[in-house]
């Protein structure tokens, strides 16, 4: 048997009721949660009963995927699961450090909550959008938004997936061009074109809330950074570098998934609400097992595929 990864899921995976049975059956889950709502009171009750709409503001978003994240991971290792290593999409690299040790739950959810308003106020300062571009590769989807305009590739999600953020009306125009290139443009539901120039006022804020004493400590298992697809380095100021530079710089998520399969990672369990890195697995890697993990359902059937594996 191969190595194993976590993959802590981002925004835009959330949905109503996210998590709710493994709240009810995993005490390690619901441990997360409890946590949650002494820190942020209403957390768990905004993922039961959030509507869609309340849950897509990324003042909720974050700190409530977060929450499911790090509850799906610490239900599995409750069942003897650990990985060998972990990565994060956007938001669910700060998961993904704190499960490894680079923060105490607490610190990691206020520090969730931190990065959502600055996020949020920069997106309100300077309105954008994001389209997600299929059936072209990544070399392609460049060149279009740089003719676009105010537009920049900001997620390499899979080698036939890659998200823009800019303007809307370079997003506009992005739609077009990429129609004429025979790709397909599909808008991304969010409030702000998140990875781009555009958030350089929250890089800045992170950047200096980070400095001011919540700095992530040496994780003690490796996680890979979405700026560089590598790991986390031992110099602090290089981690804060990375934690506060990636909200305005684009997630190198095929990179980062492509290290894990070159170091021998052959099993991926996606850790949080929804299957949306499972099929950025399936879509970017050949003959490995990639398995979401939200629901009591979904965890038996992950231990049923591991246990088989190990025989």
């Amino acid at each position: 048997m191969g190595k194993v990864a976590f993959l802590f899921a981002g925004q835009g995976a959330q949905h109503p009721g996210m998590c709710a049975d493994l709240i009810e059956s995993e005490p390690a889950a619901k441990a997360v949660f409890d946590m949650a709502d002494a820190v942020r009171p209403g957390t768990t009750e905004q993922c039961l009963s959030g509507t869609k709409e309340e849950l897509a503001q990324t003042i909720n978003t974050q700190p409530c995927v977060f929450a499911a994240d790090l509850a799906c991971a610490r239900a599995l290792v409750a069942r003897g699961v650990t990985p060998d290593v972990v990565a994060g999409f956007s938001l669910g690299e700060v998961a993904a450090l704190t499960f490894a040790g680079g923060y105490s739950d607490e610190e990691a959810f206020e520090l969730v909550c931190r990065r959502a308003e600055l996020m949020a106020d920069a997106a309100e300062k300077n309105p954008g959008a994001m389209r997600a571009v299929v059936k072209l590769d990544a070399t392609t989807v460049e060149r279009l938004a740089s003719e676009a305009g105010d537009a920049w590739p900001v997620n390499y999600n899979s080698p036939l997936q890659t998200v823009v953020a800019g303007t809307p009306e370079a997003c506009e125009r992005l739609d077009l061009l990429v129609k004429e290139a025979k790709g397909r443009a599909m808008k991304v539901a969010v409030s702000g074109a998140f990875h781009s120039p555009f958030m350089a006022d929250a890089e800045r804020g992170l950047a200096a809330y980070l400095a001011d004493g919540h700095a992530p400590a040496q994780p003690s298992v490796t996680v890979l950074a979405n700026r560089t697809g590598e790991a986390y380095p031992a110099d602090e100021a290089a981690r804060v570098e990375l934690l506060s530079g990636q909200v305005a710089n684009p997630v190198q998520w095929v990179r980062t998934l492509q290290n894990m399969a070159a170091d021998g990672v052959d099993t991926f369990i996606e850790v949080g609400p929804g299957k949306t890195l499972t099929g950025l697995v399936s879509r970017t890697l050949e003959d490995v097992t990639a398995l979401p993990c939200e629901t009591v359902e979904q965890l038996e059937s992950v231990l049923a595929a591991l246990s088989e594996k190990g025989e």
